[in-house]
Protein backbone atom coordinates (compact mmCIF):
# COMPACT_ATOMS: atom_id res chain seq x y z
CA UNK A 1 0.00 0.00 0.00
CA UNK A 2 1.23 3.49 -0.83
CA UNK A 3 2.30 5.28 2.34
CA UNK A 4 1.17 8.81 1.48
CA UNK A 5 0.76 11.46 -1.15
CA UNK A 6 -2.00 10.99 -3.70
CA UNK A 7 -3.73 7.67 -3.11
CA UNK A 8 -6.22 7.92 -5.99
CA UNK A 9 -4.79 5.41 -8.50
CA UNK A 10 -5.94 7.17 -11.66
CA UNK A 11 -4.66 10.59 -10.55
CA UNK A 12 -1.38 9.11 -9.32
CA UNK A 13 -0.89 7.36 -12.70
CA UNK A 14 -1.58 10.56 -14.63
CA UNK A 15 0.88 12.65 -12.61
CA UNK A 16 3.54 9.96 -12.94
CA UNK A 17 3.06 9.91 -16.73
CA UNK A 18 3.33 13.66 -17.33
CA UNK A 19 6.27 14.87 -19.38
CA UNK A 20 7.77 18.31 -19.83
CA UNK A 21 5.09 20.96 -20.59
CA UNK A 22 2.21 18.45 -20.43
CA UNK A 23 -0.94 20.04 -19.05
CA UNK A 24 -3.03 18.96 -16.08
CA UNK A 25 -6.18 20.89 -15.15
CA UNK A 26 -7.63 21.24 -11.67
CA UNK A 27 -11.24 22.30 -12.27
CA UNK A 28 -14.35 23.44 -10.49
CA UNK A 29 -17.52 21.36 -10.71
CA UNK A 30 -18.87 23.22 -13.73
CA UNK A 31 -16.02 23.31 -16.25
CA UNK A 32 -17.07 21.51 -19.46
CA UNK A 33 -14.57 18.73 -20.12
CA UNK A 34 -14.07 17.54 -23.70
CA UNK A 35 -15.02 13.87 -24.18
CA UNK A 36 -11.60 12.97 -25.57
CA UNK A 37 -9.71 14.29 -22.53
CA UNK A 38 -9.22 11.97 -19.57
CA UNK A 39 -11.39 12.97 -16.60
CA UNK A 40 -10.60 12.30 -12.96
CA UNK A 41 -13.91 13.04 -11.27
CA UNK A 42 -13.36 13.57 -7.55
CA UNK A 43 -16.56 15.58 -6.96
CA UNK A 44 -19.01 13.90 -4.59
CA UNK A 45 -20.98 16.84 -3.13
CA UNK A 46 -21.10 20.64 -3.53
CA UNK A 47 -17.73 21.94 -2.40
CA UNK A 48 -16.28 18.50 -1.81
CA UNK A 49 -13.50 18.00 -2.33
CA UNK A 50 -12.50 21.67 -2.33
CA UNK A 51 -10.37 22.99 -5.18
CA UNK A 52 -7.54 24.24 -2.94
CA UNK A 53 -7.16 20.88 -1.16
CA UNK A 54 -6.91 19.02 -4.46
CA UNK A 55 -4.50 21.63 -5.86
CA UNK A 56 -2.30 21.34 -2.77
CA UNK A 57 -2.18 17.53 -3.05
CA UNK A 58 -1.23 17.73 -6.75
CA UNK A 59 1.42 20.40 -6.11
CA UNK A 60 2.97 18.06 -3.55
CA UNK A 61 3.74 15.59 -6.31
CA UNK A 62 4.06 17.59 -9.54
CA UNK A 63 6.87 19.87 -10.70
CA UNK A 64 5.08 22.86 -12.22
CA UNK A 65 6.84 25.30 -14.52
CA UNK A 66 3.92 27.42 -15.76
CA UNK A 67 0.30 28.13 -14.86
CA UNK A 68 -2.68 29.35 -16.90
CA UNK A 69 -5.81 30.93 -15.40
CA UNK A 70 -8.88 32.53 -16.97
CA UNK A 71 -8.85 36.35 -17.02
CA UNK A 72 -12.37 36.30 -15.61
CA UNK A 73 -11.00 35.10 -12.28
CA UNK A 74 -10.17 38.79 -11.56
CA UNK A 75 -13.78 39.94 -11.77
CA UNK A 76 -15.98 36.87 -11.13
CA UNK A 77 -14.21 35.04 -8.31
CA UNK A 78 -14.35 36.08 -4.64
CA UNK A 79 -11.23 38.07 -3.80
CA UNK A 80 -10.20 35.82 -0.89
CA UNK A 81 -10.21 32.73 -3.13
CA UNK A 82 -8.37 34.53 -5.93
CA UNK A 83 -5.72 35.89 -3.55
CA UNK A 84 -5.15 32.53 -1.87
CA UNK A 85 -4.80 30.81 -5.24
CA UNK A 86 -2.42 33.31 -6.82
CA UNK A 87 -0.36 33.54 -3.63
CA UNK A 88 0.07 29.76 -3.59
CA UNK A 89 0.90 29.54 -7.29
CA UNK A 90 3.42 32.40 -7.10
CA UNK A 91 5.36 30.44 -4.44
CA UNK A 92 6.12 27.66 -6.91
CA UNK A 93 9.87 27.96 -7.61
CA UNK A 94 9.72 27.68 -11.39
CA UNK A 95 6.49 29.56 -12.05
CA UNK A 96 7.68 33.12 -11.32
CA UNK A 97 6.61 35.16 -14.35
CA UNK A 98 5.09 32.09 -16.02
CA UNK A 99 1.60 32.85 -14.70
CA UNK A 100 -0.61 33.56 -17.72
CA UNK A 101 -4.17 34.89 -17.89
CA UNK A 102 -6.28 34.15 -20.97
CA UNK A 103 -9.98 34.62 -21.80
CA UNK A 104 -12.19 31.81 -20.47
CA UNK A 105 -13.22 30.81 -24.01
CA UNK A 106 -9.56 30.32 -24.91
CA UNK A 107 -9.01 28.46 -21.62
CA UNK A 108 -11.79 26.02 -22.56
CA UNK A 109 -10.31 25.60 -26.06
CA UNK A 110 -6.95 24.64 -24.55
CA UNK A 111 -8.56 21.77 -22.67
CA UNK A 112 -8.22 19.72 -25.87
CA UNK A 113 -4.42 19.89 -25.43
CA UNK A 114 -4.12 18.73 -21.81
CA UNK A 115 -3.51 15.18 -20.61
CA UNK A 116 -6.32 15.19 -18.04
CA UNK A 117 -8.83 17.29 -16.09
CA UNK A 118 -9.35 16.73 -12.37
CA UNK A 119 -12.91 17.74 -11.45
CA UNK A 120 -13.40 18.91 -7.89
CA UNK A 121 -16.64 19.74 -6.11
CA UNK A 122 -15.73 23.44 -6.04
CA UNK A 123 -18.62 25.84 -6.67
CA UNK A 124 -16.45 28.99 -6.86
CA UNK A 125 -16.72 30.61 -10.31
CA UNK A 126 -13.64 30.27 -12.54
CA UNK A 127 -11.80 28.06 -10.05
CA UNK A 128 -9.83 26.37 -12.81
CA UNK A 129 -6.11 26.17 -13.48
CA UNK A 130 -3.93 24.60 -16.14
CA UNK A 131 -0.67 23.38 -14.63
CA UNK A 132 2.17 22.83 -17.10
CA UNK A 133 4.56 20.17 -15.94
CA UNK A 134 8.21 21.01 -15.50
CA UNK A 135 11.28 18.83 -15.09
CA UNK A 136 13.03 18.20 -11.79
CA UNK A 137 16.54 18.68 -13.18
Amino acid sequence: MKRGGILHPQLSRIITGLGHRDGLVIADAGLPIPLEVERVDLAFAPGKPPFMEVLEAVLGELEVEAVILAQEIHSHTPIAFYQALTERLSKLPKVGQNLEYIPHQEFKARLNQVKAVVRTGEFTPFANVILLSGVVF
